[in-house]
Formats: structure tokens, C-alpha cells, sequence
């Protein structure tokens, strides 16, 4: 099959699911089919599916990860001991884990083509991700707390895990609460992924943007709280600050000496 019948498949089979879209139109051009392929799988509940459909699904996926371009920790030069920073896709990173800014369901982000990081990591990682988040979170029985983390595997990203944690919500202006809850989160994952012999780990800019806690207070709590962990446990983790926007990268570099 092409890429092509892959989407096309994808599409078909995500619309017979559910009555409201049998009779939905699949637009011809592949922009469109792109986006309207994200959006089902943005809005589709964790239930089982065929092993036919996720064979399908992991050969697309795949190769629209190839197609964007995979950069390799490897490639990367280290800006201190073990620390990297790197500006690009996280979902095309390949390392031991990435880290997901989540939500408390632990299930993604369930709006259509949401530009989130949660959105992203769900849609290229593939349905599995939300049927094991749903298992863990069954198996748990209540939300996830804020500040903790859980750990998944990556099922179609080039990393070989996700590692999920709750971000804190600034309200009306930063607390004590906020900053130590923001310091955890960072922690939690450095344990869990310490814990599960991950040899690298790419954190996102964890609580920034609609979470509105002011990106040069979170990097200088996630670079402290990184670099005490690793004095305290001497672990040899390597650990990629991952930007996005340049207003990250500046701060990051300001941090590190590297401007």
C-alpha cells in the first residue's frame, strides 16, 4: 500500500465506527485528509481495534515520522556534561524518553488537531498510547495527580518510551505551590526514568504557553531541579531541554552560557 491507501484506509475505517460519520465525505486533496485523519484519532475513545487497522496504522505513522525527519540524540553536541538543548518537533526525537505535558485523564488531548504537545505525542505515537493510558489509569482509579509521573511506551514515535506528567496551572499569579509542583514533575520523571534504565530523556517546556507559568521562571526551575537530581544521584541520565519557539531558545541558552 502507499501512503495514500494508508490514509485513505485509516479514514474509512475511523469513520465506520461511528454512525454520525458514515456518510462523511473524504476530501481528495491530502492536506485535508491529513488533518481529518488527526482529528479522528484526536476524538476516538480508547477502545479496541482490529490488528489489521493497527498494522496499517503503524506503517503510516512511521513513515510520516521518516518523512518529517528524525534527529538522533547522536547527532546532538552537548552544551554541559550530559545536558543538551535542541529546538525542534519532540515527536521526531530519537532518545529514551520524551516527556508529555498531560492532562489529568491521562488519555491526550481530545480536541481535533489541538496544537499541544499531549495532541501530537498521541496522534504520532498511535492509538495504543491512549489504550495503555486508560489501562494505567483503570488500574489506577482516580486522576492523575499534578507533579507525578507514568511511564508508556512509544509504540510509533522514534523514542523508546513517553513519560507522562501533570502540569500546574498558574492562576491569577505564580505561588510557592506552583513552583514546587512544577519542580516535581521534573523529578518525578528523572526517577521513573531512572528506575527504568532510560538512558536519555527530552523534557518539554513543561506548564509554559496556556498553562501561563512564565517560561524563564519554569526553565530555571527545570534546569536546577535537573542539575541537583544529578548531583544528588550522580546518575549519568542524559537530559535534552526541548524549545520550540525562539523566545525558549533564548532563555535556555541565557541559562546555559551558550548565547
Amino acid at each position: 500500500m502507499t501512503q495514500s491507501d494508508r490514509r485513505i484506509y485509516l479514514i474509512k475505517e475511523l469513520l465506520a465506527e461511528d454512525p454520525q460519520y458514515r456518510d462523511y465525505e473524504i476530501p481528495t486533496d491530502e492536506y485535508s485528509q491529513k488533518r481529518l485523519l488527526r482529528a479522528l484519532f484526536n476524538v476516538r475513545p480508547p477502545e479496541p481495534i482490529s490488528d489489521e487497522f493497527l498494522k496499517i496504522q503503524d506503517e503510516y505513522l512511521q513513515e510520516r515520522t521518516i518523512e518529517k525527519g528524525i534527529t538522533d540524540l547522536a547527532e546532538l553536541t552537548p552544551v554541559r556534561e550530559d545536558i543538551y538543548l535542541w529546538q525542534g518537533d519532540i515527536t521526531t526525537l530519537r532518545c529514551g524518553a520524551i516527556v508529555n505535558a498531560a492532562n489529568s485523564r491521562l488519555l491526550g488531548c481530545f480536541a481535533p488537531n489541538h496544537g499541544c504537545i499531549d495532541n501530537a505525542i498521541h496522534t504520532y505515537s498511535g492509538i495504543q498510547l491512549r489504550l495503555k493510558c486508560n489501562e494505567i489509569m483503570l488500574g489506577q482509579g482516580h486522576p492523575e495527580d499534578t507533579g507525578v509521573a507514568k511511564i508508556t511506551p512509544a509504540y510509533n514515535l522514534p523514542s523508546d518510551y513517553v513519560i507522562h506528567t501533570v502540569e500546574p496551572i498558574v492562576g491569577w499569579r505564580l505561588t510557592e505551590k506552583d513552583r514546587k509542583l512544577l519542580a516535581s514533575s521534573y523529578r518525578s520523571c528523572l526517577e521513573i526514568a531512572d528506575r527504568n534504565g532510560v538512558p536519555s530523556i527530552a523534557f518539554c517546556c513543561i506548564s509554559t504557553g496556556e498553562f501561563h507559568f512564565p517560561n524563564d521562571k519554569a526553565a530555571e526551575i527545570a534546569l536546577k531541579t535537573v542539575l541537583d537530581y544529578k548531583k544528588e544521584t550522580h546518575c549519568e541520565i542524559k537530559v535534552i531541554f526541548n524549545v520550540f519557539k525562539d523566545a525558549d531558545l533564548e532563555i535556555y541558552e541565557k541559562l546555559l552560557g551558550t548565547d
